[in-house]
């Protein structure tokens, strides 16, 4: 499946763009790092890009992701992609045993806190968003209140990186992309 067959199957089952521009925040997270480890950015993409296509048809975790596998399979994706999308769930109790199985679970919750934080910075923008700055709300509890801190560090722990060295990553790889995400701001686009 090339990436635009996967937008447009992400577009069939989703309509909540916020939940899309989350999707393109993992994706353009997980290419980042599939270039920064040598391996090929498309798969990578690809995980990132359709972890949460069925959040609408199945959103709870008696569904979410485990029923939205048979659609990928129909869709021809290949099985070892829909593995490692299984296995960005908790309470699928998969193996985290790959590479990529880690880098889902460090990217997938942490693209939200740092829009969330992008969003109340005044320049609304992800271009001048430092680590420094998610560092800071952070620490503040009731800020994105609903986002697992705990959860996040532990799975960036298990994938190797550093939390802040990871989270200047997604930021950066988030950049690359700011116009799709709507986190331009009003700061001119490097």
């Amino acid at each position: 499946m090339t990436r635009a067959e996967a937008l447009a199957l992400v577009r069939e089952f989703v309509k909540n763009e916020g939940l899309i521009r989350h999707m393109l925040s993992v994706e353009a997270a997980m290419r980042f790092y599939a270039e920064k480890f040598g391996e090929d950015p498309e798969p990578w993409g690809l995980i990132g890009l359709l972890h949460d296509f069925d959040w609408e048809i199945h959103p709870t975790l008696d569904q979410h992701p485990q029923d939205g596998a048979p659609i990928l399979r129909a869709r021809g994706i290949p099985e070892e992609i829909i593995q490692d999308i299984l296995s960005h769930a908790d309470h699928l109790n998969m193996p985290r045993d790959t590479l990529r199985r880690k880098a889902i679970s460090a990217c997938d919750e942490i693209t939200g806190l740092i829009t969330a934080v992008a969003l109340v910075r005044p320049s609304r923008s992800l271009y001048d968003l430092e680590p420094s700055s998610v560092k800071k709300k952070w620490k503040d509890k009731a800020f994105a209140a609903g986002t697992d801190r705990e959860e996040m560090a532990k799975v960036t722990e298990e994938f190797g990186v550093e939390l802040w060295e990871h989270v200047g990553n997604v930021i950066q790889a988030m950049r690359r992309i700011a116009p799709e995400l709507g986190l331009v701001g009003n700061i001119p686009q490097p």
